[in-house]
């Protein structure tokens, strides 16, 4: 990951905890009931999730209570705004911009000598079957803070209140408890503690519970997209709902998101964009070994991408130029079938979220899209960092500075 932490393309947001910091992230943890870090320092992302933490744990989940119960930790101010490294669902990063938008003053009080611990609650005690996924709706966000500061506040503002009765200011014990309160979490009289709970209502998402689902409901009829095909062919044993249920791997499924005008492709006008020219190069670079060039050399030049395309069998070959080859043909006739000339998973990469789709859709169909199959190596980037970070340490080298070339001038 060298190359990507160099160009700033690996995790360069995180925030650095150390010190005082990690206590208050323990207390965190243990409020909200799992076990404290062993780590002196770490990096969290705008949600309070860090990757060393989860390595130390062994799971990458670790602020999740079951797929159902997802929390969050708030120990600086520094994370507003932050990207959510790994989102248990597609809206994370909305409801900590929701949740900054609305109490962000507070937070910014509250995160000098405390921390804040998030609850997402969508009334959804556990999970028991895949099709549970229906009753996300609305979620209720709440806030603990630690070492009960709001609890302890108010037993200050107690204490001062009897300290001004009668002759209780010269009571050496009602001063000695209000030293000891002070000195222990600080003068508390003024200071606006309370966080009131937060509603955010979902449409369509992604969450990773059973091993990650889609959920399209804001189109003609809802459908449910699962990447696991257990959890698949447990939903469609389902009489009740009146639901579509697709595995990501059915070519059925492109069609069906056609049918909705959920996602569309227009070859003759993909081809003269970069994302065709991203999905081709990246096509041919999957048919290159042992090359006299490096591989970045060979997509970036006209007279050695031609060259190295005339080096590959027949067959590659027309893999990697199959969508302008049918161009050419359905210039003679329409006789032709696209599915006879064209590779499916090249087909499926080029294809696009509807134009008529809101921006948070159009995120959303993208991520989906991108996971039907994997060929433009810009938008894995941008919507499933994951995955782009672990088919990046199978690449060659070469084909590394390449991909870094591609985000970093987002061509």
């Amino acid at each position: 990951m060298n190359k990507l932490k160099q160009a700033n393309l690996y995790r360069s947001e995180l925030i650095p905890i150390s010190g005082k910091l990690v206590e208050r992230y323990n207390k965190c943890l243990k409020t909200l009931g799992f076990k404290a870090t062993k780590l002196t320092s770490f990096y969290i992302d705008g949600i309070g999730w860090s990757p060393e933490v989860a390595e130390e744990k062994n799971n990458t989940q670790y602020l999740n209570h079951g797929d159902a119960n997802p929390h969050g930790i708030i120990i600086s101010p520094l994370q507003k705004g932050k990207p959510v490294y790994l989102p248990f669902h597609s809206f994370d990063k909305e409801m900590m911009q929701h949740i900054f938008r609305t109490h962000g003053q507070k937070i910014n009080d509250i995160t000098r000598d405390s921390a804040i611990c998030i609850d997402f609650d969508q009334n959804i005690d556990v999970f028991y079957e895949p099709l549970d996924i229906l009753k996300y709706d609305n979620v209720n966000i709440t806030f603990r803070l630690i070492d009960n500061l709001e609890q302890v506040q108010k037993d200050q503002l107690k204490l001062v209140d009897k300290f001004r009765t009668e002759n209780n200011f010269i009571d050496e014990n009602i001063h000695q408890e209000l030293l000891n309160s002070a000195k222990t979490f600080g003068d508390l009289r003024n200071r606006d503690l309370s966080l009131h709970p937060l509603h955010f209502s979902t449409d369509s998402f992604f969450s990773r519970a059973f091993d990650g689902v889609y959920l399209l409901r804001d189109f003609i009829k809802p459908i449910v997209v699962f990447e696991s095909l257990e959890h698949y062919k447990e939903a469609i044993k389902d009489t009740i709902h009146d639901v579509l249920i697709y595995h990501i791997a059915q070519p059925e499924l492109v069609d069906k998101l056609k049918d909705h005008i959920i996602i569309e492709c227009d070859l003759e006008q993909i081809v003269k964009t970069p994302i065709y020219d991203r999905t081709k190069k990246y096509e041919l670079a999957q048919f290159l070994s042992e090359t006299e060039h490096p591989i970045k050399d060979i997509l970036n030049d006209k007279v050695l991408f031609k060259s190295y395309l005339n080096k590959i069998d027949l067959k590659a070959r027309k893999q990697v130029m199959g969508v302008e080859l049918y161009l050419e043909k359905l210039e003679r006739s329409n006789a032709f079938k696209i599915e006879d000339i064209v590779d499916q998973s090249f087909y499926f990469a080029l294809h696009q979220p509807h134009s008529s789709l809101s921006s948070e859709h159009r995120d959303l169909i993208h991520k989906l899209l991108i996971n039907i199959s994997s060929k433009d190596v810009l938008f894995l980037y941008w919507y499933d960092k994951e995955q782009f970070y672990k088919s990046y340490e199978t690449w060659d080298d070469s084909f590394k500075d390449w991909v870094i070339e591609k985000i970093r001038n987002n061509i």
